[in-house]
């Protein structure tokens, strides 16, 4: 397929506390099951018009992201790197003072990229040599503060942050977090977090806004709303559609992760041309909420959290 560069404004930007614009479609590649083809999927998204790439030392799939990125620049698909917006994580593992940094060079060479314009602090959660330990969290930002003050990641941020762990970073922070990235959908809309990032003047981005249905820990109280579905079909919308325009009407980015080519497409013809009436917003308003990412592993009766309430602040 010819590559289509004039597609490149089809997905909004917003623009970032560091000044650096941010697509707010992110095609994610976090999945248990990664295809063997991925940094070809990832080139097919880049050709349909997407620009930005969400990845995590975690996911083990920083390699193809790196090697879609080559070829999208090689093959113009893009005109160059800058051209597009490739976030990565921190893992527990290095999530701690003197492991950031080198983590990120890591990172970076698994990309064989030179910067990520986007580094995030995966979880507010430590491991030493496998053992859970108190998170420092002053320790590990400012080691993304380094990070950003190399020039390694254009922007820092976090994920799963809580309301009240925003509001301890932000005390304590020189440069500030530009993005948390949280589960957000219609399922759990993550209210108090979103009005914390609101008062600090940080992006909040989407994961799971289609509810991750499938796998280990997802809902169904996205993709199986009867609310949903009711809308979807009073618009001829597919219910991911709908789903991920009601995130996009919040003023919320959102990471969205289909290896379905023709799914790709419908997720990019959520911008224009429609949008959700009030009424239909207020029926999305009445859906039950829930977290379904509960993060449950990371509390043990001998650890730094011993209850799924201590690592949410009670957000659940």
């Amino acid at each position: 397929m010819a590559s289509r560069p004039d597609q490149d404004a089809a997905v909004p930007r917003v623009t970032l506390s560091t000044g650096h614009a941010m697509p707010v479609l992110a095609f994610g590649t976090g999945s248990s099951r990664t295809p063997p083809d991925l940094a070809d999927t990832i080139l097919h998204a880049v050709r349909l018009g997407y620009r930005h790439i969400d990845t995590a030392s975690f996911y083990r799939t920083e390699p193809a992201v790196g090697a879609a990125v080559a070829e999208a620049v090689r093959s113009g698909a893009v005109a160059s790197r800058a051209d597009l917006f490739v976030t990565s994580k921190l893992w527990i593992s290095d999530a701690r003072p003197g492991r950031v940094v080198p983590a990120l060079r890591e990172s970076l060479a698994r990309l064989s990229l030179g910067y990520l314009d986007l580094f995030l602090v995966h979880w507010p959660v430590a491991t030493d040599g496998g053992t859970q330990v108190g998170f420092d969290m002053e320790g590990v930002w400012r080691g993304m503060e380094e990070c950003h003050r190399l020039g390694l990641a254009r922007s820092v941020g976090v994920s799963n942050f809580s309301a009240p762990k925003m509001d301890r970073l932000m005390s304590l922070a020189a440069v500030p977090p530009a993005v948390n990235q949280v589960e957000l959908n219609v399922g759990w809309r993550q209210e108090k977090v979103r009005e914390a990032c609101a008062r600090h003047g940080v992006l909040v981005s989407a994961y799971s806004p289609l509810g991750a249905l499938g796998t280990a820990w997802g809902s169904d109280a996205v993709m199986e709303s009867s609310v949903l579905h009711q809308v979807a079909a009073a618009k001829g919308k597919t219910v991911a559609q709908v789903a991920l325009r009601w995130v996009y009407e919040q003023g919320v980015c959102f990471v969205a992760r289909s290896y379905n080519r023709e799914r790709l497409e419908q997720n990019m013809a959520i911008f224009s041309g429609w949008e959700l009436s009030e009424e239909e917003k207020e029926l999305i308003a009445t859906i039950p909420q829930k977290r379904a990412s509960q993060g449950e592993y990371f509390v043990s009766p001998d650890g730094p959290y011993k209850s799924v309430g201590e690592l949410w602040d009670d957000e659940i």
